[in-house]
């Protein structure tokens, strides 16, 4: 039993006879070598970095393939966004022979290789060639990531109580990492050196006949890793569009197993959700959930979205996005999760002005609220969470259209995420469009046109009646006291009239204006370039 396990772990076989009968089985399938003839592939489409890793491992003595769905695009003829490499090389091998090489992750070991700093930069994904290995001879813990953390420290291949892999790095031939890949279509090779794909699971002819099969009995590798499900529905909604379907024992157990992701670390739904709605595909997607029976269940805030897909100002902000991603242009978490809570935020923003509390404060206040009922945990991911308050608290500033107001908001760093949420406001009649087209044209306007224009607001303001103010004592949001009554420290830093963060209990003096004459510094119009 012990010889057997190892001769597993490092893809042996006992005898000619124990050969044979693992060649009938076919869990590994068999290997086919298909010509540039027959896949038709456009080598132009290969990007010339993931042809370089390929190329330094090879003339390292490693072999090194494309693979994935980036293989998967390239036969239907799309030019893919990322590309991914397979080696027999390991991890530590791999990054030696890259200057700029990381090794990530515990459950996969891969290595990321970087080329191009800042927004220009580009991630190659490296993995090394992983063995088939039996989940029931796998060592089990009875916890997850989190409370098993020091179990899992030294183990290669672990899973849980319900089956789930929870670490997968033994390393085993090509044939093997092939039938571990999740969908035949995923588990292609393509040599870009000598243009043959290498393919074992008639992965081209279900690309041909536009199917989305699962490698195996499907219950059950959707068991070892319940992400598959979000991925199966990932791959159907941006193949849909080319006529692919699942073939239907793929898809039976996807609404029956959608439990199984309630283990899954809540980081990682959230990350598989942005793949979701953020790969260009976002309407597609809710639509493949909607028509799966996954609408609810995998996600709290993947709920909302589903849900509200439908109201006006997040469809027109889920079209926009999908947009930007076929543009080639970058989109940006924050941006569309502020457009997903826009409606709750909205809402308690109204209710609270009703009540004659000052515009920011209550601003503030709704938006706690929101991250309350709805974000949860995520309220704490650092910069997710600030800008998405600095969109949201730039609003009410763009109705100031006098003195220095224009200027300051001009020169803040999420300025443009900012104006595209007002234009998305805009669209669907929320405020006056007149607005949204005064801060396009202020933005991109010389010095003396942007003096000129707030010299027009200025006189424009002086003509309207002013309405007197009443002050009303602020009410503090119940979710934001503690069981006593008491006021716990708030998660992220207090802002005042200006939107800016302000120390607790001090007064904002008034700015006077730099400049009245105009000359206030130019500002760079903004690039659509730039992202959200």
């Amino acid at each position: 039993m012990i010889k057997k396990f190892i001769d597993k772990l490092f893809g042996k076989t006992s005898s000619p006879a124990a050969g044979a009968v693992r060649s009938k089985k076919s869990v590994f399938g068999e290997r086919r070598e298909v010509g540039p003839q027959d896949h038709a592939i456009d080598p132009k489409l290969v990007d010339d970095r993931a042809m370089d890793v390929v190329r330094t491992l090879q003339q390292a003595g490693y072999e090194a393939y494309i693979v994935g769905g980036a293989v998967r695009d390239l036969l239907v003829g799309l030019r893919p966004k990322d590309f991914d490499v397979a080696t027999d090389a390991t991890p530590e091998q791999v990054k030696s022979l890259f200057r700029r090489a990381f090794i990530i992750g515990r459950r996969f070991r891969i290595v990321h290789v970087i080329y191009g700093r800042g927004r220009e930069h580009e991630v190659i994904e490296v993995s090394t060639f992983r063995a088939h290995l039996d989940s029931s001879l796998a060592e089990q813990v009875g916890g997850n990531e989190r409370t098993s953390k020091s179990e899992l420290a030294g183990m290669k291949h672990a899973v849980d109580a319900s089956g789930r892999v929870l670490r997968d790095n033994v390393w085993g031939p090509m044939e093997e990492d092939a039938a571990r890949r999740d969908f035949t279509i995923n588990a292609m090779y393509y040599d870009p050196q000598t243009q043959i794909v290498v393919d074992y699971h008639n992965g081209i002819r279900d690309a041909k006949k536009k199917i989305i099969r699962m490698i195996g009995d499907p219950a059950t590798r959707y068991r070892e890793d319940p992400v598959r499900i979000i991925r199966a529905v990932r791959f159907s909604a941006k193949l849909s569009a080319l006529g692919f379907k699942f073939e239907d024992k793929t898809a039976a157990p996807l609404k029956s197993m959608k439990g199984l992701l309630a283990d899954v670390p809540q980081s990682r739904l959230f990350d598989e959700m942005l793949k979701l709605l953020q790969t260009g595909h976002s309407l597609a997607s809710i639509a493949q959930l909607k028509f799966l029976g996954l609408n609810t269940g995998i996600y709290p805030l993947l709920d909302v979205v589903v849900d509200t897909a439908e109201e006006p100002f997040l469809q027109l902000a889920l079209m926009d996005t999908d947009r930007r991603v076929g543009e080639g242009k970058p989109v940006a978490p924050s941006f569309l999760l502020s457009c997903v809570l826009w409606a709750d935020v909205r809402q308690g923003w109204e209710q609270r002005l009703k009540r004659g509390e000052h515009t920011m404060p209550a601003l503030q206040d709704a938006i706690d609220d929101a991250f309350n009922a709805k974000i949860g945990d995520v309220s704490g991911r650092g910069k997710l969470g600030t800008d998405m308050r600095e969109i949201w608290t730039m609003q009410p500033r763009f109705e100031k259209r006098t003195g220095s107001s224009p200027y300051s908001l001009l020169d803040q760093p999420r300025f443009r995420a900012g104006f595209d949420f007002l234009r998305l406001r805009a669209q669907t009649g929320e405020i006056e469009m007149e607005l949204a087209e005064w801060w396009e044209k202020f933005s991109t306007a010389y010095d003396d046109e942007r003096h000129e224009m707030i010299e027009q607001a200025r006189v424009a303001q002086s003509q309207k009646p002013q309405v007197p103010r009443t002050r009303v004592k602020r009410v503090e949001p119940e979710a934001r006291r503690g069981a006593d009554g008491s006021q716990p420290a708030a998660p992220f830093p207090e802002f005042g009239e200006s939107g800016e963060a302000v120390p607790a209990k001090k007064r904002r003096r008034r700015r006077k204006p730099a400049n009245r004459d105009g000359g206030a510094p130019s500002a760079s119009p903004p690039s659509d370039t730039a992202g959200h």
